[in-house]
């Protein structure tokens, strides 16, 4: 079973960094990041066309790298988990986690037993299409497989230990902009009550031997969110990645070319 360098870097060194594809789901785009030093990689299904299929080939892609493949599924049900993981991935994030019944479910569909309920189908893609010793692989694969319950809403910051504290729960991750959206401040990420709500989301995690995750879009975000305490960063998406390096270098360009009109 490929590793999750994800887990690995937080054994590690404390910490993990990765990215979200949401757009340029190529069959270059693995290597692409292999030239960076990220860990993992998200590839969202909730906002995006990505299909099972598409995401069944970018994480055959990227067992060419050592970066860990994590998908966000569209919604909270057993079938894309257990067919992700079966593909390939090595986690799965799930959008507004509120109660510890919800995470539960998704460490059912998500761990073999006796942690969780996942259906058995060795042979395929996530055991690299050979049957493995069954009860070596099974434990393996339940501590190597990342669980990622999204909070995003005032229940699920209500519920944060229940949450936290769900066995087979690896990160609580805030959705920054549903959070705030959902707390009637939409986009307010210096509101008091935001800034209360993402410390009460780290000291949630840490209680319970978890870790806190967030996505920033800037420097100045990273630094603060990190000065926080969240151990797991994503960097943005391809699409602002993408977006604000052309902007910054066809700007560059114009500032250049302008003595010359």
């Amino acid at each position: 079973m490929k590793p999750n360098r994800m887990k690995q870097a937080l054994a590690e060194r404390g910490s993990a960094v990765g990215t979200m594809i949401m757009e340029f789901g190529t069959r270059g785009v693995a290597k692409i990041l292999a030239a960076t030093p990220v860990d993992f990689v998200m590839l969202d299904m909730e906002h995006t066309g990505f299909d099972t299929g598409h995401i069944a080939d970018l994480c055959a892609w990227f067992k060419a790298t050592d970066i860990a493949p994590l998908v966000r599924i569209p919604q909270n049900l057993y079938h894309f988990c257990a067919r992700t993981l079966d593909a390939g991935a090595l986690g799965i994030m799930v959008a507004n986690v509120e109660n510890a019944d919800q995470a539960k479910a998704i460490v059912d569909a998500c761990k073999y037993a006796p942690l969780g309920k996942r259906g058995i189908a060795l042979g395929t893609a996530h055991s690299e299409y050979v049957i493995p010793d069954p009860v070596a692989y099974f434990a393996r694969a339940n501590e190597n497989t990342t669980v990622v319950t999204m909070i995003e809403s005032p229940a699920g910051l209500s519920n944060l230990d229940a949450i936290a504290a769900t066995p087979g729960v690896d990160v609580l991750w805030v959705g920054h902009y549903d959070l705030t959206s959902a707390m009637g401040i939409p986009g307010q990420f210096q509101h008091p009550e935001f800034l209360a709500a993402l410390a009460a989301v780290v000291s949630a995690a840490e209680r319970h031997g978890k870790v806190a995750a967030i996505q920033p879009g800037s420097s100045d975000q990273a630094c603060q969110w990190h000065a926080i305490g969240f151990r797991v960063l994503s960097w943005s998406s391809d699409i602002s990645v993408y977006r604000q390096a052309v902007n910054s270098g066809v700007m560059e360009l114009k500032v250049l070319l302008e003595p010359l009109r």
